[in-house]
């Protein structure tokens, strides 16, 4: 049976290249992914580059393959992409690292908070400096806060910040000390003050566009690498920064090397011309890895891949029921991953690796004539569907065929669209999109309620584009829960409701597959983490 999977879902890749050929394509997957390039696939360095794992005049180099171009103007308060923020990890840092396992300190040393919960009490570093030489203080926290408030500013954590309630307000005590005062309780407040990286006020204080900007360029930050070249749709280069607080990294340099191409970027990991390099379970099934020097690192991200429908076009309920009881999940996630160590179903928005996660929900397990009696139901005898999704991501590719064909078996004609990733990130926010369904997938974070954005109504990544007034409701109640206890009463009945609007279907949790030449050294002090691959790069070491 496992052969027969590998070769079904080698078929299906090949079907997938040759469609994404023929068409461009698709789809920001909030908080984490985007697999835009601005550039030719595979483009090789300019001449003299430091080349993967080599020495070049006595310096070291580490190459990261990656499958998108972060951009020119990357900054802190508006990037959300997977690869911008990997480039914000490199140069900036944050107050902490809020992780399943605990809390690791950077700029800050300590959280504290208060009896009542309102206020959380935060002790900084007193010998970090920017890499212009500027000492790090309080003011550099409250500023970038204050940006991040602002509703002009559309910093992408903005909904965490600012409520209904009010907003958080962000003070200096001394040049060392800082206070967050919530306007209500919120058992996620922790977390939510970990998510942003400072940045430095007397760079950006007189910047009137976060987004578009001349600093972007030539950014100034306290993490330890800073950023020394940017080619577009070619590589980003970074130096290590040798004031970095924790210690000057190992490595003398770390390029991100843009490679779109899939088939490109393992020929490049294989050949040694990068060092590492994320991949799918079928690409590392067609690779040698002993002979190449490869180990495979697998780690769970916590990431949801999931399919939308826009309520705005499906209006009818017994519609969207009828898409979703025609799809085998479990056929698609054993075509895609081989195997199901490769990968969790989830049944709910919250990944299963959660804590609050419950498979207590309506699961739309496939049902074929429960399909087609939803289909009678709806009156529409001959439905005909546009599925949007993103060429370049040959996993989402690979999905749109298997769920086209599924649908086709209940009598469901799909259409499928590839778009530029981009262009349908834009287009996805407008209700009156062209498309019927799409793919997104996200890494949101540990607790719940940091998922409001996609979710809530109104919310910036809610591309369903419902209005269910009861699950704002029920967030707004969780988020205000202390007890434990009472939040997973509150989360489960919410994951209940999503799960009843059949406008979001959870398709996959996959592990992330990370192939590294065995040159490189540090892996587990530099640890695995969500999104950004590498919690601190300057643990990482060349043999």
């Amino acid at each position: 049976m496992k052969k027969s999977l590998k070769k079904i879902g080698l078929a299906l890749m090949t079907s997938m290249l040759v469609l994404g050929a023929l068409t461009a394509c698709g789809g920001k997957d909030p908080g984490a992914e985007n697999n835009t390039s601005s550039g030719a696939a595979g483009e090789t360095t300019k001449a003299g580059e430091s080349l993967a794992g080599t020495k070049t005049g006595g310096e070291s180099t580490f190459t990261y393959a990656i499958a998108g171009d972060p951009g020119a103007n990357v900054n802190v308060i508006t990037t959300s992409d997977r690869f911008g923020l990997m480039t914000i990890k490199m140069i900036y840092s944050p107050l902490y690292m809020y992780n399943a396992d605990g809390i690791n300190y950077f700029l800050a040393k300590s959280v504290e908070p208060s009896e009542d919960k309102l206020t959380y009490t935060v002790h900084l570093r007193d010998d970090v400096k920017w890499s212009d030489g500027e000492k790090f203080t309080a003011d550099d926290v409250v500023f970038t806060f204050d940006a991040m408030e602002k509703e002009e500013n559309a910093g992408w954590a903005y909904s965490q910040l600012v409520y209904p309630e009010g907003s958080v307000k962000v003070a200096k005590v001394d040049d060392y000390t800082v206070t967050f005062t919530m306007p209500v309780v919120n058992a996620a407040a922790e977390e939510m003050i970990s998510q942003i990286f400072i940045m430095p006020k007397h760079v950006y204080e007189n910047v009137t566009s976060f987004e578009n900007n001349e600093v972007n360029s030539k950014p100034v930050g306290t993490g330890p690498y800073v950023m020394s070249e940017y080619s577009a749709g070619s590589y980003v280069k970074f130096t290590k920064n040798e004031n970095y607080f924790l210690g000057a990294p190992a490595i003398d340099n770390i390029v991100y090397r843009i490679i779109e191409n899939e088939n490109t970027a393992k020929t490049a990991i294989q050949s040694g011309e990068v060092d590492a390099w994320i991949g799918t379970p079928t690409q590392v099934e067609q690779m040698d890895l002993k002979s190449n020097n490869l180990t495979v690192h697998p780690y769970q991200e916590g990431r949801v891949g999931y399919l939308m429908m826009n309520s705005k076009r499906m209006t009818d309920e017994n519609l969207r029921k009828a898409v979703l009881y025609a799809i085998d999940k479990k056929a698609i996630a054993d075509a895609i991953f081989l195997d199901a160590a490769n990968y969790d179903l989830p049944w709910s928005f919250m990944p299963p690796n959660s804590e609050f996660f419950t498979e207590d929900v309506e699961k739309y397990g496939q049902d074929l004539e429960k399909s087609k009696e939803f289909l009678a139901a709806s009156g529409n005898k001959a439905p005909e569907l546009t599925l949007a999704y993103s060429a370049t991501d040959s996993i989402q590719s690979t999905t749109a065929i298997l769920v086209q064909e599924q649908l086709q078996k209940v009598g469901i004609k799909v259409n499928l669209t590839g778009v530029d990733s981009t262009a349908l990130s834009q287009q996805m926010k407008k209700e009156d999109n062209a498309y019927d369904m799409y793919f997104g997938g996200y890494i949101m974070g540990i607790d719940p309620d940091t998922f409001t954005s996609l979710f809530e109504s109104g919310s910036g990544f809610n591309y369903m584009h419902y209005n269910y007034p009861e699950i704002d409701e029920l967030f707004s109640q969780g988020r205000k829960e202390t007890d434990k206890a009472k939040r997973k009463e509150i989360y489960t009945k919410l994951q209940q409701k999503i799960q009843d609007t059949a406008c979001f279907y959870p398709l996959y949790s996959n592990k992330r597959l990370l192939v590294v030449s065995d040159r490189v050294t540090g892996i587990e002090d530099a640890k695995l983490v969500p999104v950004y691959t590498f919690e601190d790069t300057s643990k990482l070491k060349l043999k």
